[in-house]
């Protein structure tokens, strides 16, 4: 569908820049009245594991939610889309990906921008009692759903998705965090990164090759050496060209919207081009001139960001 540059957010007067609306909910957001969930773990088909947090009121209406990069469920961005379907009458499903529940996973693999195999399985472990299925993914877990709804038809409960501050070229993307306006955020997760496959090395000795793992210093250089050997790819650049989601957009058959903002620290202009949904009946982009990366931060009583209530009134169509 045509691309819509004309949105309705307007960002709070004192949240002058990408990186302060980017920062500030990632550190200072906290999302209260929303129950506790029921943690259940999902056995998948290769004997690993994932953490699943569940959040049922009985409703035939789901909503599946995807992190991002080195998130977690426990995530402010994705309690607050928890709390705001919970209130108005979805269950909702916050999955982990492998190693991001504080507990680290059995197999070698971890998890990555491409890995729908697992979103697979997720889903189709939790839509049997439901009628209707929408998935929402956040930045990396973003890229994941769009991929994840392009490879190949899916169930027809799936009705519809949300992709919000979403990298739709992650070779453009990984080279942008390793610039000045990107590199204060490559260093963050390049330490918890680095950290895991430290420690995945130590408790399974000769599986992982941690020889070059001082001389990493960019994403790049991590995917390089790490996530493209891990997963059975030639390298970054190869992960890169069969994971970004903007390769699969034109196979995607549901109603799905994607919120990018301008001013997003992450995103590149490939992640903001119009050119890539204009001709798609079922895909919508939508960019904002403010919101930063995973922020859309918004001043209400009801303390509902814009990116959680744009998700609620596009599901309410469908």
């Amino acid at each position: 569908m045509p691309a819509s540059d004309n949105s309705s957010y307007k960002r709070p007067k004192r949240f002058i820049s990408g990186h302060l609306e980017t920062i500030y909910p990632a550190l200072f957001r906290k999302v209260k009245g929303l129950k506790a969930p029921d943690r259940e773990r999902l056995t998948l088909s290769d004997g690993d594991f994932v953490d699943l947090d569940w959040r049922k009121q009985g409703s035939d209406r789901l909503v599946i939610v995807q992190h991002g990069l080195e998130g977690g469920s426990d995530r402010p961005y994705v309690l607050g889309m928890a709390k705001h379907f919970t209130e108005n009458g979805y269950d909702v499903l916050a999955w982990n990906f492998r190693g991001c529940s504080g507990e680290m996973n059995k197999a070698v693999r971890f998890y990555h921008s491409g890995a729908t195999d697992d979103l697979d399985e997720v889903v189709q472990h939790a839509i049997p009692d439901y009628k209707k299925v929408f998935l929402v993914g956040f930045s990396l877990g973003g890229n994941m759903t769009l991929k994840y709804l392009g490879e190949s038809s899916r169930s027809p409960k799936i009705k519809g998705a949300v992709a919000v501050s979403t990298p739709l070229d992650l070779d453009k993307g990984s080279n942008n965090l390793s610039s000045l306006r990107g590199k204060i955020y490559e260093r963050r997760f390049l330490r918890t990164l680095i950290q895991k496959v430290k420690d995945k090395a130590a408790a399974m000795p000769g599986k992982i090759d941690v020889s070059t793992l001082n001389d990493v210093k960019t994403i790049r250089e991590f995917d390089d050496a790490f996530t493209s050997k891990l997963h059975g790819y030639k390298d970054a650049t190869d992960y890169y060209r069969q994971c970004s989601s903007k390769y699969f957009l034109n196979g995607i058959e549901v109603p799905t919207l994607i919120l990018n903002a301008k001013n997003d620290p992450f995103l590149t202009p490939e992640s903001l081009d119009h050119s890539l949904t204009e001709n798609l009946p079922n895909v919508t982009l939508e960019t904002t001139a403010h919101g930063g990366h995973v922020g859309f931060i918004s001043i209400n009583p009801q303390k509902v960001y814009w990116s959680e209530q744009k998700a609620l009134e596009f599901f309410q169509q469908l």
